[in-house]
């Protein structure tokens, strides 16, 4: 397929989606995020991509929402703001969470508005150093959005989330590795190499049981202590029946590297 306002490529079983609009930080246009759908049906039918990345051209990962974007008509005065999160926002966060492979975003540059949301719904956030994150929402009158208000107190706790969100203030890389809100912080000219990294191993990974830790980690978020021992035994039942299972303890006892095939 072709693509508008994202690029798509795929490297040895890991599909790479490209925020592709560099002029504007790579805000999000309508366009963009059908594009984004576009890819995510591509990736899903094909099995050989076993991971996918998310990133932005340019010097930027996403700077939010374009709010001069005529399909988004924020500055029509009967404006709806709920019905591009109802049809388009919302629906990609649940896919991104509910995902056949494990995904990653290689930030670089300002993460603001919901492209911060776009790359806290992948499991493993890989910034460079001069990347930062932005809840821009307060400082135009809105509330967080397409996730946010539900992962940044999971991710970071209700003081520091509280601070991002109401006062509207860039957090540095640095600092967001250290609050826990990203895996690694890395330098500029290394991070791709980075990113990578990590998804090529995760494309080299028990794909079924890496989806399976997603859906035990997101659970227990909300279940109590029995709630999550019961989850836990259901997947481990599911986990111990995949042929990746298999390979793995014959690669351990063979003392040699594990051949994963995702099944």
């Amino acid at each position: 397929m072709s693509y508008q306002d994202i690029l798509f490529d795929v490297r040895d079983s890991v599909a790479v989606i490209t925020l592709n609009r560099p002029e504007r930080l790579n805000a999000f246009t309508r366009q963009m995020r059908m594009d984004i759908f576009g890819a995510l049906e591509e990736v899903r039918s094909d099995t050989s991509i076993r991971c996918l990345m998310f990133t932005g051209a340019g010097r930027g990962f996403c700077a939010g929402a374009d709010l001069g974007d005529a399909d988004d008509r924020a500055n029509s005065d009967n404006v709806d703001m709920g019905l591009s999160l109802e049809q388009e926002y919302n629906p990609l966060v649940l896919a991104l969470r509910d995902f056949s492979i494990p995904t990653v975003a290689a930030v670089n540059g300002p993460c603001a508005g919901a492209g911060m949301s776009l790359a806290l719904a992948t499991d493993i956030i890989i910034a460079g150093r001069s990347a930062s994150f932005l809840q821009a929402f307060c400082n135009i009158g809105l509330v967080p959005d397409a996730g946010s208000s539900w992962f940044l107190p999971r991710q970071v706790g209700r003081a520091r989330a509280a601070g991002m969100a109401l006062l509207g203030e860039r957090v540095p890389a640095e600092t967001a590795a250290e609050w826990g809100l990203i895996w690694q912080c890395v330098d500029d000219d290394t991070l791709q190499d980075a990113a990578m990294a990590v998804a090529a191993k995760l494309a080299n990974g028990p794909t079924r049981g890496l989806v399976m830790i997603r859906q035990a980690l997101a659970a227990s978020q909300e279940n109590d202590l029995p709630s999550q021992l019961d989850l836990e035994r259901e997947l481990q039942r599911e986990a111990g029946r995949t042929d990746d299972f298999k390979e793995g303890v014959q690669a351990f006892l063979e003392k040699r590297p594990a051949n994963f095939q995702g099944r």
